[in-house]
């Protein structure tokens, strides 16, 4: 009768760690990979420019420069039948004859600045008594 009683038990925890281990994996399969990146990103489709993207910029006190499709390109440097006139922390700008293009580096995003980096945060009471406090 014991046999058939710890027989039992084992066969129904079994039975439950099974239905648990397919739960964790159903929910798991259902979850974000947060460090996944957008769908967007990599994607092999050109961008309203005629698919020239600019990837990034490179500034330094004496250089300026862009990665436009992979291609480090200085200023002044050509890319294409277009020369690279324009670095900054935003963009690039690449100019063929008359005609100037503008390469956002994120052409989705719309920044706005809503206020200092020195004020950001403090009350504006606050913000008088520390504009009154000496630098140490």
């Amino acid at each position: 009768m014991r046999e058939l009683l710890v027989t039992r038990h084992s066969s129904l925890a079994a039975a439950l760690a099974l239905a648990l281990t397919l739960c964790v994996a159903s929910v798991a399969a259902q979850m974000n990979d947060p460090t996944r990146p957008p769908a967007s990103f990599g994607s092999s489709e050109p961008d309203a420019g005629g698919g020239i993207m600019l990837q990034s910029v490179l500034i330094s006190p004496t250089h300026r420069a862009a990665i436009i499709n992979g291609v480090l390109v200085p200023v002044g440097g050509k890319y294409g039948g277009a020369v690279l006139i324009e670095v900054s922390e935003k963009e690039a700008v690449l100019r063929s004859g008359g005609t100037r293009q503008v390469l956002k580096l994120h052409p989705g995003v719309d920044m706005k600045q809503i206020g200092s980096a020195s004020t950001a945060g403090i009350p504006a009471a606050d913000r008088a008594q520390s504009d009154n406090t000496p630098a140490r």
